[in-house]
């Protein structure tokens, strides 16, 4: 039983981070968020269309998904241009469809909102791994999607490349124009400033849902860890560290 119990429901204006130890289901229920994956039971219900009554191949259109293993996917030598333009259509390489000035003209303005404005025609191989997430994320926008969901987009990132993602999704929480985001992620380090909602999980259970600051104790982690933790906050950013746990 990879999920078990789940019960969850994302409005718009909510920015939601994931939190959970290994195995928990985090990456499980995103993929099942973004018509990766089919539940065995219960009804799935995404921008008001039903998993299993709905084309998926038109849905996924209108949600922007990104994660490593979609990193991993890309030819390195493709422009990260083309990376971001590709999602036009939800192809993996350019060659299969006609693109428009239009096109080019969005995926360079989303990368130099990404602060990737000097790496457009860059092989995206040859990019830093922080330079890949921002990429990435630039194409999760590129087809103004109705929901973002990112799986751990922080992975594998040093202090600067962490720091510089973080920010950027912080100030994507501020515009009014982004949609709902969910993001996956084992640190609460890693938690954007302007994120609204939380979600901890446990094997397969939701172990506390609902807005941030209600959910985000000392308490609640320390439960769903199974470690005893203290939690502080400064300037809308959170830092966890093993200790006696706060009320």
């Amino acid at each position: 039983m990879l999920l078990d119990g789940i019960d969850w429901r994302i409005d718009q204006a909510q920015h939601w981070v994931v939190l959970g130890p290994n195995g928990s289901g985090k990456s499980t229920l995103l993929r099942i968020a973004g018509l990766h994956l089919h539940p065995t039971t219960g009804t799935v219900r995404v921008l008001g269309e039903e998993l299993g009554r709905s084309d998926v191949r038109a849905l996924r259109t209108r949600i922007g998904y990104a994660s490593a293993s979609l990193a991993d996917a890309f030819r390195p030598n493709l422009p990260a241009i083309d990376v971001v333009m590709t999602a036009r259509h939800g192809a993996l390489e350019p060659w299969w469809h006609d693109y428009t000035d239009a096109d080019q003209s969005r995926a360079r303005d989303l990368l130099k909102r990404m602060g990737c404005g000097q790496r457009i025609n860059h092989q995206f191989g040859a990019l830093s791994s922080g330079e890949r997430q921002r990429v990435l994320l630039a194409r999760t926008l590129m087809v103004n999607p109705d929901l973002l969901l990112l799986d751990e987009p922080t992975a594998g990132l040093d202090l600067g490349g962490r720091e510089e993602l973080v920010a950027t999704l912080g100030d994507l929480a501020t515009d009014p124009a982004i949609p709902p985001m969910v993001q996956v992620t084992h640190h609460v380090e890693e938690v954007p400033p302007g994120f609204t909602h939380a979600l901890l999980m446990e094997g397969g259970r939701i172990v506390k849902s609902g807005p941030l600051v209600k959910v985000l104790t000392a308490r609640a982690l320390s439960d769903c860890y199974g470690l005893s933790l203290s939690l502080s906050q400064n300037a809308g950013r959170w830092s966890v560290r093993v200790g006696d746990p706060q009320p």
